[in-house]
């Protein structure tokens, strides 16, 4: 017992110790090691005995770059690796309809490493400045031709300095005789527009495309339906992640980050407004019946207002049997001018007027129950019953909500491909960004996605690997803010040593019966002790009723024997009386018997 007590009480002292150091810690902001140590030094010395010789954690496992070449036929691929921007085309265009000095596309593009990169060698496309207008697009090697094959769009984005408003989105350009890239802007027509977009708390990951109506030649933006995923980490965290577009000749659609799918769907069913017109509309010509009634319930027009109907009572009255609490000030203000009020040095009665002290709320009336005219509360009128209406009944002449008749749509159309778009020849970022250095990387378009995943392994799971390579793990973690905060290493010998020694503890401390020594030393009665007790006062119990009953027995014989005596003094009676006499005694002796505290108890 002595030594169970002596280990909780080391236990609980070395947790208290524990806990005021890293009090300590928080109050002090790093100069708390050396009072620390000076408050734990047994502690402390204990702990580093268990430390291993080094706490210095393993080498970080060195990810080699090499630049990602495709495994198969592509219609654009580019890696930046090269460090130029050779091959891409800066736009010199304006925006209409906007002011000149920021209608410009000159905003800046270049080509660097990332910042924090693991990858040295890695470089990408960043969109440097903020608050400007941004245009850069490149030739893809032939043009691409929606047949029998899927589009595959794959590329990577690293918000390097979070988002506040803007996006990170492509655009494939549709192949056109007017297309100039030296002039590409947010007009310039498009066949595909694909990636994240943000503002505000607007976390959007876009697929839109524009498909052409068969019978008017127009072009309609079809939007994708917004995935059910969150996407506010893919822009907060700072890491570099994959967006991918797949789009099969069947007309099914995927959209991946980071190889996971985060939205899929058909282009005839989701997307909005749909690819197909419906084949009937509402008649634009129709119009309504005078006499249709859309009414489902009418005033009773039977129901007459009761005659003790009173609309004129108000829905309050004043409470007769309030009283007026004793103490009202009466004459007393609520509000008083300020006595300690000065009128300001610039104040000027000419043009702000005469000037008053401010009002506060008057002193006398803090102890008193109220100040002012006191009136009488207001309570719910029990009279009141408001402005009278007929009930509603059910209206015998309801036809319904009227709908205009619906005739054939005369721009209806049915397209069951809408997967044959434009063809496209080229790819460009066209972005307006409240935050800059926006880096894009590892841009794909091919049909196969065996290509378009070796190329994701070869760029971005290299960045994914030498980013959780970088990462130390959990014993890393610790031992690296245990050679910060050498307290520590008391927090994690408790959080070791306590679970084992309470294991210990409760299965070597069972309950024993104590031995006769330890009875011997108190007052407390044996178990054996105790049950022969027990048997003695049952028969001491027994042993007293038996006493009782013989007394009652005796008293009875005495009894019988004066009887006796009385009959033989008195011979000259009849039989008949001396028969009575005895009958009368037998029956006392059987009442006798018979007494419940006379009747021995039944063993068992």
């Amino acid at each position: 017992m002595e030594l169970k007590w002596l280990l909780y009480v080391t236990l609980l002292a070395l947790g208290t110790l524990a806990v005021q150091a890293h009090d300590m810690d928080d109050d002090n902001d790093g100069d708390d090691v050396v009072d620390i140590e000076d408050d734990l030094d047994d502690g402390i010395e204990e702990a580093e005995d268990l430390k291993p010789e080094t706490s210095t954690p393993p080498p970080t496992p060195k990810v080699t770059y090499k630049a990602p070449v495709p495994t198969g036929e592509v219609y654009f691929a580019e890696s930046f690796d090269k460090g130029t921007l050779d091959g891409w085309i800066l736009s010199r265009a304006k925006k209409d309809d906007t002011d000149d000095e920021i209608a410009k596309y000159d905003g800046k593009w270049e080509v660097q490493d990332m910042k924090d990169t693991k990858l040295p060698g890695d470089k990408g496309l960043v969109l440097v400045t903020r608050a400007k207008h941004h245009a850069i697009s490149s030739k893809l090697s032939k043009p691409f031709v929606f047949d029998t094959k899927p589009l595959i769009i794959q590329y990577e984005v690293n918000f390097q300095n979070g988002i506040e408003c803007g996006g990170a989105y492509v655009k494939l350009l549709s192949k056109t005789p007017e297309l100039n890239l030296d002039q590409f802007h947010d007009k310039t027509p498009y066949t595909i527009m694909f990636g994240p977009d943000k503002c505000g708390e607007d976390y959007k990951l876009h697929f839109i495309f524009r498909h052409k109506n068969p019978k008017t030649g127009k072009y309609e933006e079809k939007h994708a339906k917004r995935p059910d995923a969150d996407l506010k980490n893919y822009f907060t965290d700072k890491k570099t992640h994959l967006y991918t577009l797949v789009l099969n000749p069947d007309n099914s659609f995927e959209i991946l980050v980071d190889q996971t799918v985060v939205n899929s769907g058909n282009l005839l069913n989701d997307m909005s407004p749909p690819v197909n017109p419906p084949r009937e509309i509402e008649d634009p010509n129709d119009q309504k019946p005078e006499d249709w009634d859309e009414r489902p319930k009418i005033p009773d027009p039977d129901a007459v207002k009761p005659d003790d109907w009173d609309e004129d009572a108000p829905a309050k009255i004043a409470d007769e049997n309030a009283v007026k609490p004793e103490g009202w000030l009466d004459d007393e203000p609520e509000y008083v001018a300020d006595p300690d009020a000065e009128k300001p040095e610039d104040w000027d009665e000419d043009m702000d007027g005469e000037w008053e002290a401010p009002q506060i709320a008057n002193p006398k009336c803090e102890t008193a129950p109220g100040c002012g005219i006191w009136q009488r509360p207001m309570i719910d009128n029990p009279n009141y019953k408001g402005k009278w209406k007929p009930p509603m009944i059910d209206n015998v002449n309801y036809q319904g909500i009227w709908k205009p008749r619906k005739i054939p749509n005369p721009d209806f159309f049915e397209d069951l491909e809408p997967f044959k778009m434009t063809p496209f020849s080229a790819v460009g970022l066209e972005l307006w960004s409240m935050t800059s250095d926006i880096f894009f990387d590892n841009f794909i378009i091919c049909t196969e996605r065996a290509v378009a995943d070796d190329w994701a392994s070869d760029g971005w799971g290299l960045k994914k690997a030498a980013d959780g390579a970088a990462e130390p793990g959990v014993v890393g973690q610790m031992m690296a803010a245990a050679e910060e905060r050498p307290w520590l290493w008391v927090v994690y010998i408790l959080t070791v040593a306590l679970p084992v020694f309470l294991v210990v503890l409760f299965y070597c401390s069972g309950k024993k019966q104590p031995s006769a020594a330890e009875y011997k030393k108190t007052d407390a009665p044996q178990p054996d002790v105790m049950d022969e007790e027990k048997e003695e006062d049952k028969d001491k119990g027994d042993k007293e009723e038996e006493e009782e009953e013989e007394a009652n027995e005796e008293k009875l014989e005495e009894k019988q024997k004066s009887d006796a005596d009385i009959g033989n003094a008195s011979q000259e009676e009849d039989e008949e009386e001396d028969e009575e006499e005895r009958k009368a005694a037998s029956e006392e002796e059987e009442t006798v018997n018979r007494s419940p505290r006379n009747r021995k108890p039944r063993k068992d």
